[in-house]
């Protein structure tokens, strides 16, 4: 005989969370009290707007729609390329040569077209004025390096293992062997890349002029890896709101719902009527924080939750284990910058951009937004070949 609860216990259980119950009631009149409040979403590629009182969205995006992303996020991946390469072959299975041999082609293309005038009039990003003579530097030698690494597997499979990968390509020792480790060219390139979304997304918000104090924030949606940027730690969205704010958006005001409904630019593009999405937002942020509030004033007189958005730690031993970011000390504390970029390789729960992202966000914070006046780890002070020299593969 199957299990049913009795229809009198069902009903007292509905009454506080069923879609007709108190809770939904309450947190219907308290949605309805925002509605002149200012709601900002921040959708894993896009920051939108919906300044209140039925006036339509504004949005602002910082991934895939900007100039320069993919440019540089592809000479990011080059070095876990060949370790996908090199764990190909080292378990055995085939199309490890293939895919060698298409990186390998690619980088050529990539090489021939990676010039001055490409970067200053076609990618055009204003973060990087003055800095693309040397990031054509970069991606020269980034395909160079690759290249280089590419032939000699190709020719030697006993150079795809990981630890030929790290003695040859990305923490090199011997003192013939890349003049700059790839390691260093991971760190500069997702470096540059978070400065443009950094320096793009704090100016529009400054052009704002929001009340932080009161302004309602939500993540929503998957940013990375499904399992990433779920804590204020592990999104780095999180610190940059919390920065152009000057320091004032309340912990509490800012929400990450990874199950929120989804929003995007074609939405808003298309000319879409997102009221109902509107109000279904301002909803689930007040029936959140309702809750919380309750708490607080039912259990007065007990320990109350504050969330922890702390500096992180600083690490010096290479010999320790991580379970939280390490603090890069300096642009050129390489030991931390690659520290991290090993943690959000291995940490589930950390956006990738989390390697550099804090330090960027701080950096152009602290000076006034002026990307000329920072230094950018693991490009202002590493010394880069010239692009186009003679020992590069032809």
């Amino acid at each position: 005989m199957s299990y049913r609860p009795d229809p009198r216990f069902v009903d007292l259980y509905e009454l506080y969370t069923g879609p007709n119950s108190i809770a939904a009631e309450l947190s219907q009149k308290k949605r309805d009290a925002t509605a002149d409040t200012p709601l900002l979403i921040s959708t894993g590629s896009d920051l939108v707007l919906f300044p209140g009182r039925g006036r339509d969205p504004v949005y602002e995006s910082f991934r895939h729609s900007t100039r320069g992303f993919k440019e540089l996020t592809a000479v990011s991946h080059l070095g876990t390329a060949m370790a996908w390469v090199v764990e190909m072959q080292e378990e055995g299975m085939d199309g490890w040569q293939v895919w060698a041999r298409r990186f390998l082609a690619q980088c050529e293309e990539v090489r021939a077209i990676s010039t001055v005038p490409y970067w200053t009039s076609e990618v055009a990003v204003e973060a990087w004025k003055g800095w693309e003579p040397k990031i054509v530097d970069v991606v020269d030698y980034a395909c160079c390096a690759s290249e280089d690494y590419l032939k000699a597997g190709l020719s030697d499979p006993s150079v795809f293992t990981y630890a030929a990968l790290r003695e040859r390509f990305l923490e090199p020792s011997q003192p013939d062997g890349l003049p700059v480790p790839y390691n260093d060219v991971m760190v500069a390139t997702f470096a540059l890349t978070f400065l443009d979304i950094t320096h793009r997304m704090m100016r529009w918000l400054n052009t704002l002029e929001l009340d932080w104090r009161t302004v309602m924030v939500m993540i929503c949606g998957s940013s990375g890896r499904p399992t990433a940027g779920l804590t204020w730690a592990t999104n780095n969205m999180c610190h940059l709101l919390w920065r152009a704010s000057q320091k004032t958006l309340a912990p509490e005001h800012l929400l990450i719902s990874p199950h929120a409904p989804s929003l995007n630019l074609d939405m808003i593009k298309s000319g879409a009527d997102l009221a109902d999405l509107e109000k279904a937002y301002r909803t689930l942020w007040c029936k959140t924080r309702v809750t919380a509030e309750i708490g607080g004033r039912m259990f007065a007189g007990f320990p109350a939750f504050v969330p922890d958005i702390g500096e992180a730690s600083v690490i010096t031993d290479p010999a320790g284990t991580l379970s939280e970011m390490p603090r890069l000390k300096h642009p050129d504390d390489r030991f931390t910058a690659i520290s991290r970029l090993r943690m959000v390789m291995e940490d589930p729960r950390q956006l990738l951009s989390n390697s550099v992202a804090e330090f960027i966000i701080d950096e152009l914070s602290d000076n006034g937004l002026d990307p000329a006046a920072i230094t950018i780890p693991g490009f202002t002070n590493t010394a880069y070949p010239v692009a186009g020299r003679a020992d590069c593969p032809d």
